[in-house]
């Protein structure tokens, strides 16, 4: 039989998940090999310097700048509060004395003879790194940050949008078929990860931003319904970091596309249950793709599954990923061993998907990946 290789969605109901914990600057790690962390703990930080002031307080004083040191009642590295005088200059009248006040509370940065110009440094701001996943710290980078190891489902969707939350899941639909309304949006998820059908409207995205919903995770969506959400197109850089107001994992494609009944079955066995969820996507090269993690075991009778299947095969059920047909999901009908060339007049290896509808379309190999289940 044929084969062809090519990455795939990965959907496991129990395997075994690492994921790196990083600082973006170095820090400091607060946590240790074996320690056992939940998602929301803090497992390092950093600190962020503080903004800069610049302040002419010669000028403000009306002396030279060489002569600054001798006015200031502050010196570099010492602690100010904003309205605190921080300089003066000397008379024995004291309404004729010129005041200088501190801009803002923080530490005076550097005393410039040179130029006059006193620096004021807000305080440092501290980024905290959460853990993002219940389990075990297996390796420390010191200064930097922590790997983490759990057992559990894990998801990936198509695409995403938003950063990083946690929640409880609640599914609101009955089948993987049914549309996520904004009256399936209760007031009560707050801070949940809804699951739908295979769409959800403008309407019901509102109300769950409205309501505080951490997550949707839903088959489909409408790429216009994004824009006029974002206020902009998606292109091919990175997402996840979107101020939206909650994350959406797209699982299937752009339209209105049924969720897999067996993704959709995997969520309802775990509802109730906390999980962690980042809408991150990136398609081209470096791929990320969004996922749902829930740890610990699924009340299924499944064994954990550790490594996928990485090739593909005549009659494994794919989605392509590249326009005209992106997002379009089919079944390999063919794969011929020979090079074709495309539109582009380059020379590549194809295959034919015979998508749901029944139209057979061509399309090069690296432009799908196997919906794995």
């Amino acid at each position: 039989m044929a084969h062809a290789y090519t990455p795939g969605l990965k959907v496991l109901p129990l395997t075994l998940i690492k994921k790196k914990r990083v600082l973006p600057i170095p820090g400091k790690v607060l946590v240790s090999v074996g320690k056992e962390v939940d998602a929301l703990d803090v497992v390092a930080e950093a600190e962020l310097p503080g903004k800069v002031y610049s302040v002419n307080i010669a000028n403000r004083l009306g002396c030279e700048p060489s002569e600054l040191k001798n006015y200031m009642l502050k010196k570099e590295g010492d602690a100010v509060k904003k309205g605190e005088v921080i300089a003066e200059t000397k008379s024995f009248i004291k309404f004729l004395r010129s005041q200088v006040e501190a801009p803002i509370t923080g530490t005076i940065d550097s005393v410039s003879e040179i130029t006059g110009q006193v620096l004021f440094r807000e305080p440092p701001k501290i980024l905290p790194l959460k853990a993002y996943i219940k389990g075990k710290v297996v390796k420390v980078e010191e200064n930097f940050g922590v790997e983490i190891e759990t057992e559990g489902t894990f998801i990936q969707g198509i695409f995403g949008i938003g950063g990083e939350t946690n929640g409880e899941i609640r599914v609101a639909v009955q089948t993987p078929n049914d549309e996520l309304l904004s009256e399936d949006i209760k007031d009560t998820d707050k801070g949940k990860i809804i699951v739908g059908g295979r769409h959800a409207g403008l309407d019901a995205i509102k109300k769950a931003i409205k309501v505080g919903v951490h997550a949707i995770v839903v088959g489909g969506i409408h790429d216009k319904d994004l824009r006029q959400l974002l206020g902009y197109d998606i292109g091919v850089a990175v997402t996840g970091s979107e101020q939206l107001g909650t994350t959406i994992i797209v699982t299937e494609g752009f339209g209105q596309i049924r969720m897999a009944e067996y993704t959709f079955k995997l969520l309802k066995t775990r509802e109730g249950e906390k999980a962690s969820v980042s809408g991150a996507t990136q398609i081209r090269a470096g791929v990320m793709r969004p996922e749902i993690i829930i740890c610990g075991s699924p009340k299924l009778d499944v064994k954990r599954k550790d490594e996928s299947r990485t090739w593909m095969e005549i009659g494994d059920k794919v989605r392509i990923i590249r326009e005209p047909y992106f997002g379009l999901i089919g079944k390999v009908s063919k794969l011929p061993p020979e090079p074709t060339i495309i539109p582009t007049e380059s020379h590549v290896r194809v295959l034919e998907v015979e998508l749901d509808g029944g139209e057979k379309v061509m399309v090069p190999r690296a432009n799908v990946e196997i919906l794995e289940e």
